[in-house]
């Protein structure tokens, strides 16, 4: 192997480096991408050209591309003369870079371990995560099954539900169907059907369980 060529270690030929840890540049790029998208939202709101925008800030068509592009970093002076265009307060243009962006972090074996339906067939859940903002909820669970546990093919719920194996064997039945699964299966469902183990064929059994659902207004 030629060591030689002056390449970053995992850089393919013609292939750019990107360096996964380079957050600052990263969160910079956002940043001047959530602004370009506001800009440009309020200028087709306004029925406005890129032409016509620019004339009324006092900028080239070339210069208010870019920002709307998020191809560049606009100064203050500009964002300052296109919310006067527009009709916005500047502090409109960083909108979306400033929404809630949530994240939770289990360490292994802390997930919260709550009551639901299953409970009472012995079926052990850990939740690892959630999402408290946002119209869709999303909840994570680690569900384990052992001798304790009894079949319960009857769970129904409004929205999604993701299934993947992690462990031991289970036949799985959605409405009048049945699915063999083991270590790496997968099953994506519709919840509003009956839904669960049908037979436990090797314990113990762990599956991850991921169930989403639009929040109710």
């Amino acid at each position: 192997m030629d060591k030689g060529n002056g390449q970053k270690p995992g850089q393919a030929s013609g292939i750019p480096f990107q360096d996964p840890h380079g957050h600052g540049a990263a969160q910079g790029k956002l940043l001047e991408q959530a602004i370009g998208r506001e800009v440009k939202g309020f200028r087709e709101k306004l029925g406005l050209t890129i032409a016509e925008l620019a004339k009324a800030a006092d900028m080239s068509a070339g210069m208010l591309s870019k920002i709307e592009n998020g191809a560049t970093s606009p100064s203050l002076a500009s964002l300052q003369a296109l919310g006067q265009a527009l009709q916005v307060p500047v502090t409109a243009f960083f909108k979306s870079y400033e929404e809630i962006r949530d994240a939770t972090f289990v360490k292994a074996g802390q997930g919260l371990t709550i009551e639901r339906r299953g409970t009472r067939a012995g079926h052990q859940y850990q939740l690892l995560g959630h999402s408290p903002h946002g119209p869709v909820s999303v909840e994570p669970y680690l569900i384990t099954l052992t001798h304790q546990s009894d079949v319960f093919p009857t769970f129904q719920h409004s929205g999604l539900e993701f299934l993947y194996m992690l462990e031991g064997n289970v036949v799985y039945r959605h409405g009048d169907k049945t699915y063999d699964m083991h270590p790496g299966d997968a099953l994506f469902f519709d919840a509003d059907a009956p839904h669960g183990p049908d037979e436990l064929r090797a314990l113990p059994i762990r599956y991850l369980s991921v169930i989403s659902y639009r929040r109710e207004d």
